[in-house]
C-alpha cells in the first residue's frame, strides 16, 4: 500500500509543526508545500524545519498552489491559512475541486453553519461533487471547549448549565494570532479595535456553542460576546510576538448563550502570551450542572499550538475515510493519537 500522501498550504508556525510531526510518523508522506513567506520561497522544508532529509525526496517550499495541488496528487491537504470561513472559502473550494481532502485550521470552519450556513452548505456541495470531505479542527474550537464537553454529556441523566473555561498561553502562535488577539498594542488601540470590529480576539465561540447545543438538542436563542484587553505590567516577549509593559498582553474572552430564556452555557476565555510572567496558571475546566455533575480541570492547559498541530495530522485518516461533504468533529471518529503505522487506519 502507497504511503498517505499530504500536502500543506501556509508553512508558518501551525504549518510548519504539522510538517514536523508527520515526518516521525510512519506511513506517510509530504508530498508538497505552498507558502508565500519572502523567507521561505524556494527554500527546502528540510532547511526551513531544521531537520535531515535523509533519503526522502526534495520538497521546495512553492508560492504558486496551482503548481503544489493537481488533481489527485495527494490524499489530503492540511489548510493553516485563515481564521474565518469567508476568507478560507476560496482556498478551500481550489482544494476540494481537485478531488483532495482537507483540514482546515480555520477557527470558523470548526462548525460553520453556525456564523456561515449558506457559505458551509456550498463547502458540502462541492466537497460531495467531487468525492473528498472536508473537516475544520484545532484545539480550540475542535477539542477543548465543545467536543470534550459533549463527550462528558455522554454520563450524564440530564443537563442544566455549562461552563466552559479555558486559560492559555498565546505563545506558541504566529504573527496572524498576535494581530487577531491585539498582542503589543495600547489599551487604547485595543479599545478602538473593538468598537471598530478589527480586533477578532478568540474566534470560535459561535462555533463551540452551535456545536454543544446541537449535539445535545438544546435551541439557543442569542449568543453575546465580551472583550477585554489583559494588560501587562512587565514585557512580555514570546517567538511571535512583543508587548511592554502597560500594553496589551492578550485578551479576556466571555460569551453566554441563551435557551429557553436563561443563560445556559457560559464560555470563558483568557489568553495571553507569556501567563506565567505575572503568575496566572493555565489550565483547562468543564463543570456541567445536572445529574450527575461534572468538575473537570485539567492543569496546566493542554498547550494550544501543539493541541492544534497534532489534531490535524490525527484527523488525517477519519477524514480520508469519511463518506464525502463537510464534516464536523461530532461527525467523525473520536480523535486519537496516532502511534503505529497511518496506512492501517486507511479504509482502502
Amino acid at each position: 500500500m502507497e504511503n498517505v500522501k499530504v500536502a500543506i498550504w501556509g508553512f508558518g508556525a501551525m504549518g510548519s509543526g504539522m510538517a514536523k510531526m508527520l515526518l516521525k510518523k510512519k506511513g506517510v508522506d509530504i508530498v508538497g508545500v505552498c507558502d508565500r513567506n519572502a523567507s521561505r520561497v524556494g527554500k527546502s522544508m528540510y532547511e526551513i524545519l531544521g531537520v535531515d532529509r535523509g533519503e526522502r525526496p526534495e520538497v521546495v517550499i512553492n508560492p504558486n498552489i496551482e503548481e503544489v495541488l493537481t488533481e489527485g496528487s495527494c490524499d489530503v491537504c492540511l489548510c493553516a491559512t485563515d481564521s474565518f470561513t469567508k476568507s478560507a472559502f476560496p482556498r478551500l473550494k481550489f482544494v476540494l475541486e481537485r478531488k483532495i481532502n482537507v483540514v482546515s485550521t480555520a477557527e470558523e470552519m470548526a462548525y460553520p453553519q453556525a456564523q456561515n450556513p449558506e457559505l458551509a452548505a456550498e463547502l458540502d456541495k462541492i466537497a460531495k461533487e467531487n468525492g473528498v470531505s472536508i473537516l475544520g479542527t484545532g484545539i480550540n474550537p475542535g477539542l477543548m471547549m465543545d467536543l470534550l464537553v459533549v463527550c462528558l454529556t455522554g454520563c450524564m441523566v440530564d443537563v442544566e448549565h455549562i461552563e466552559a473555561k479555558r486559560v492559555n498561553s498565546l505563545s506558541p502562535f504566529g504573527h496572524a494570532v498576535m494581530e487577531e488577539q491585539g498582542v503589543g498594542i495600547t489599551v487604547d488601540e485595543f479599545e478602538k479595535g473593538v468598537k471598530e470590529g478589527t480586533l477578532a480576539g478568540h474566534v470560535g465561540f459561535a462555533e463551540s456553542v452551535g456545536m454543544i447545543a446541537d449535539a445535545i438538542g438544546w435551541k439557543v436563542e442569542k449568543v453575546e460576546q465580551q472583550m477585554k484587553p489583559i494588560v501587562t505590567s512587565v514585557d512580555r516577549k514570546s517567538p511571535h510576538g512583543f508587548a511592554a509593559a502597560g500594553n496589551v498582553a492578550g485578551v479576556n474572552m466571555t460569551a453566554q448563550a441563551w435557551v429557553d430564556g436563561e443563560v445556559k452555557i457560559d464560555m470563558i476565555h483568557p489568553q495571553q502570551i507569556e501567563p506565567e510572567m505575572e503568575g496566572t496558571e493555565t489550565g483547562d475546566y468543564i463543570t456541567i450542572k445536572g445529574t450527575p455533575e461534572i468538575n473537570m480541570a485539567n492543569k496546566p492547559e493542554v498547550e494550544g499550538g501543539l493541541g492544534t498541530i497534532a489534531m490535524c495530522v490525527n484527523m488525517i485518516p477519519h477524514v480520508i475515510n469519511a463518506a464525502p461533504g463537510l464534516k464536523t468533529m461530532l461527525d467523525l471518529p473520536v480523535p486519537r493519537a496516532i502511534m503505529g503505522d497511518m496506512r492501517d487506519l486507511i479504509q482502502r
